[in-house]
């Protein structure tokens, strides 16, 4: 039986899917989640064979920080992200992060299904109408030079911690939440502005909102 969690900040939604996904005879909802916080907390718990994530969820954690947290801490659980974006550099890096697959949230209960399976069966599922991007994009990082686009340089952690400053967070406080020093938050701090090239909080919340690391 194929253990599942479903992380999404809509109730609603997490019955919905636990519905769908719990009549199917070789699966079963494990756990549910509101945000990404939540989502790793469960996956640590039950050790799910995937993790179906939604990737916005305000005001918790978003999906696309959660990804990388779980994918690195706990590799044995494949995660399929859901969302309503079929944006090219959502699945980008949603796929850079750790994630499995992508599936929009408009799709057919038959696609999700299917989807799920490939994963766990160690696939990679793409929307078909993102595949054609995905290769657009993967062939557009390759004839780039690597400072093309400097996202594309930020470390998992600094990639956790960008959100963090935006939302007005000290670094005392970015420093308890991720259980590291302070020390350790400021030189992650300094290292951001400077491969982004920001001179300041209004500036990278700017740079944060237009790569859809807010929510609000």
């Amino acid at each position: 039986m194929m253990k599942i969690v479903i992380a999404d900040d809509h109730a609603v939604v997490r019955s919905g899917f636990s519905m769908i996904l719990n009549y199917q005879p070789d699966m079963e909802v494990v756990a549910t989640a509101a945000d990404g916080l939540e989502a790793y907390a469960m996956v640590a718990k039950h050790r799910p064979d995937v993790l179906l994530m939604d990737l916005s969820m305000p005001p918790g954690e978003s999906g696309l920080i959660a990804t990388g947290k779980i994918s690195g801490d706990f590799p044995e659980t494949k995660i399929l992200i859901l969302t309503m974006y079929d944006d090219d550099d959502y699945l980008f890096h949603v796929l850079k992060n750790g994630a499995s697959g992508y599936v929009l949230k408009n799709a057919p209960d038959e696609e999700l299904v299917s989807a799920i399976r490939m994963v766990h069966k160690g696939g990679t599922y793409i929307h078909p109408q993102m595949a054609t991007a995905l290769v657009r994009e993967f062939i557009k990082k390759d004839s780039e030079s690597p400072d093309s686009d400097p996202f594309n340089s930020l470390s998992k952690r600094e990639i956790e911690i960008l959100p963090l400053i935006a939302k007005g967070y000290g670094n005392k406080e970015i420093a308890e939440k991720l259980y590291v020093s302070v020390k350790t938050v400021e030189a992650h701090k300094a290292k951001i502005m400077e491969k982004l090239n920001l001179k300041s909080r209004p500036e990278l919340v700017e740079y944060a909102l237009k790569k859809k690391l807010l929510d609000f």
